[in-house]
């Protein structure tokens, strides 16, 4: 009698099983003539505050394309390409003068909108040649204490929105600026892609996880809560409405919002106060690896963007945690880090709770589509008053 013999069955869901899967770079890639990169350059960025603007050149990596930053000697702020239009070398190390920014390697100087003004290795200056030569530049504007760029095709140019909750200032407040990314403690840039961060603000179910019973209390007890969450688009992008219930029969609610194209608008976490959202942060993307946050807030005191409550102020600033500490207790610069450098879209797996991040990204992908249909997407504004937008965003507890 033959006896069968059944082969060992496999190791299901092994590493070896993993099949090769990639980002969506529809989404996630931003330089030019990339489908999120011509989306994006149909807004105004934040690319610098506006004190670095200086008589001192200044570095800036914006979606992929390396400029200069400075103003004048007469006070216009400019942002030009780095590379000089004559021989390539850096302007980094132009010297700015009343009319613009010198090249050091043969003295053309450009204005801050790149008209070649001068060349003096050329007879009579470059007279009448120079006038056919135009520096890449791009236009700007100061607001908020910020200064902003519109990188895209010049005849589809918006107007700069306003935001109410920067416009409209109770007593005593002003307006404070900080370009601090999301948990560096000073400046630091983010070395993964925006998406990764900017999709967080969508994502209300890992603040109790990963900000309360994961790493302790990192914001306040409240914010440790499971919250019962809505989601719902808007005319401007995609908007989280949470609830909690607190001690004594009171209920928290708490609306945060994305709009686009990379804003995030989020109530204090740190439960500072109540009311109207207090702060704008923009994530701006630096290339499809790297972004960095800048926000325009209302304050009563300088310095103090995102005051801590008291629980929070216990713990150590992230600047100055160790390594050791940031493994023990990881933040949103951790988890979103953690993800690479552009997290591999194929290897997800999407919940219930992920609903938020999966109505971003669609109604990102149907802006791009817009787009390449020649269309305008969401949120651009071709007059002012139409370009006064009004935010939903706030916390409130409303009595048992």
């Amino acid at each position: 009698m033959t006896i069968p013999i059944h082969p060992v069955p496999l190791d299901e869901g092994t590493g070896y099983q993993r099949k090769r899967v990639s980002h969506e770079g529809r989404l996630t890639e931003v330089g030019r003539g990339t489908p999120m990169g011509e989306l994006l350059r149909r807004y105004w960025h934040p690319v610098g505050l506006s004190t670095h603007a200086t008589d001192t050149p200044r570095e800036v990596r914006m979606l992929g394309e390396d400029l200069v930053l400075f103003r004048d000697k007469l006070g216009r702020a400019g942002l030009l390409h780095n590379r000089c239009c004559h021989r390539g070398t850096t302007l980094y190390y132009g010297r700015v003068e009343d009319r613009g920014i010198r090249c050091c390697y043969h003295g053309w100087l450009f204005d801050t909108e790149g008209r070649c003004v001068e060349q003096p290795c050329e007879p009579d200056g470059g007279a009448p040649h120079r006038e056919r030569v135009r520096q890449p530049w791009y236009p700007v504007q100061e607001r908020y204490g910020l200064i902003f760029a519109y990188m895209g095709p010049p005849d589809r140019k918006p107007v700069l929105p306003r935001y109410d909750a920067l416009e409209e200032l109770d007593p005593g407040e002003f307006i404070d600026v900080d370009d601090t990314s999301i948990g560096s403690g000073g400046g630091a840039i983010a070395p993964c892609n925006w998406l990764q961060h900017y999709e967080n603000v969508v994502d209300p179910f890992h603040v109790p996880v990963l900000h309360g019973n994961f790493s302790g209390t990192q914001f306040t007890p409240a914010m440790n809560l499971m919250p019962q969450v809505q989601f719902d688009t808007t005319e401007r992008g995609v908007k989280v409405f949470s609830t909690r219930q607190l001690d004594g029969g009171k209920v928290m609610r708490r609306t945060t919002e994305v709009v686009l194209p990379t804003l995030r608008v989020v109530p204090n976490p740190y439960v500072g106060k109540y009311g109207k959202v207090e702060s704008i942060g923009w994530t701006v993307p630096i290339d499809d690896t790297h972004y960095r946050i800048y926000t325009a807030a209302r304050v009563t005191k300088p310095g103090e963007i995102l005051p801590r409550a008291p629980d929070a102020a216990k713990r150590p600033r992230w600047a100055d945690m160790t390594p050791e500490q940031r493994r023990e207790f990881p933040t949103d610069w951790e988890a979103q880090v953690g993800q690479g450098p552009i997290t591999l879209h194929g290897e997800e797996h999407m919940a219930t709770s992920d609903r938020g991040i999966v109505m971003l990204r669609r109604m990102l992908a149907r802006q791009v589509d817009a787009v390449e249909r020649g269309e305008d997407p969401i949120g651009v504004h071709f007059d002012e008053a139409s370009a006064f937008v009004r935010l939903e965003a706030g916390q409130y507890v409303d009595p048992a």
